[in-house]
């Protein structure tokens, strides 16, 4: 049976723009479209009174309302919806768990704070099973590709690059073949980035070990990609291994980018649940749909 693609609603622009996004996704990956809309209002026989009619209406609302809009969008998608009586973020880390990926909404704020994720995504994002991926409010299909020819947005010019960020010294697999089958369909370059940073040592020997280090860098890519290449050989690959700090060598590199995608180590449950500082980084920071790939 297939695992549909998910999606949060909760009514607001970031939402809307995720479930336009997971459309198009689902339609790219031949996979079936689930609507959820998680509400902790009472059941609708808890009680007659007159003033719990609104919030409820206003929750069906919110999911009629999606499934009409991407029903008269995408009218060959398999679409559904579904409304669940539990905290959002406990019902979308459920809905997740069966779901082959799950899109939410990311609210962004200007001004020091950068961008927020949002307290629901964040906990999801922290729980998650399975891949997440976050899309602002705005996101279009024209986004997603580069600029026509006179510089004017197009959904007919080429997808824009697929980013993935990776660490060697820990699990990459499954960020990898996210990576390599999200550039696939899209007939998008992919650039596979892993930064490192020398570490404090005396002036006279830094020429030296950062040459080393450089060269390290690069062969430890290259043997990491070498199955990679050999499974997707048509696949336009641009591997970088920059110096610098992860965060901010990831940024630069997702600057122009169509989807970004990350690592989140799954914690032991003693440790509690956090997305890690790189993720962290860029789940706040990065302008794209960011997808967030959990691994061991």
């Amino acid at each position: 049976m297939l695992r549909p693609i998910v999606v949060g609603l909760d009514g607001s622009h970031e939402s809307l723009a995720a479930a336009d996004w997971a459309a198009r996704e689902a339609l790219r990956r031949g996979l079936p479209l689930r609507l959820v809309h998680a509400w902790e209002g009472l059941p609708a026989d808890a009680s007659d009174l007159p003033e719990l009619e609104a919030p409820r209406h206003w929750a069906r609302r919110i999911l009629r309302g999606a499934l009409d809009r991407l029903n008269e969008r995408y009218p060959q998608l398999y679409l559904s919806g579904d409304q669940i009586a539990r905290p959002a973020a406990d019902a979308l880390v459920a809905e997740g768990a069966e779901s082959e990926l799950l899109v939410l909404g990311s609210r962004s704020f200007s001004g020091f704070g950068g961008f927020m994720a949002g307290s629901v995504a964040s906990a999801t994002l922290a729980h998650a099973a399975r891949p997440v991926v976050l899309v602002r409010a705005g996101q279009t299909l024209e986004d997603e590709h580069l600029p026509d020819t006179e510089g004017r947005p197009s959904a007919h010019a080429p997808y824009r690059a697929v980013v993935v960020g990776v660490d060697p010294a820990h699990s990459c697999e499954e960020l990898l073949a996210f990576a390599f089958e999200s550039a696939t369909l899209r007939t998008a370059p992919l650039r596979v980035v892993y930064a490192w940073h020398l570490p404090y040592m005396p002036v006279a020997a830094e020429a030296k070990a950062r040459r080393a280090m450089r060269e390290t860098a690069e062969g430890t890519l290259d043997h990491l990609l070498g199955p990679w290449r050999e499974k997707y050989p048509a696949l336009e690959l641009d591997v970088l291994a920059p110096e610098g700090r992860p965060p901010e060598r990831l940024l630069d590199a997702a600057k122009d980018a169509g989807l970004l995608i990350v690592g989140r180590r799954i914690r032991p449950a003693r440790l509690g649940a956090h997305i890690g500082p790189i993720t962290h980084a860029m789940v706040h920071h990065v302008h794209c749909p960011i997808a967030v790939i959990p691994h061991e």
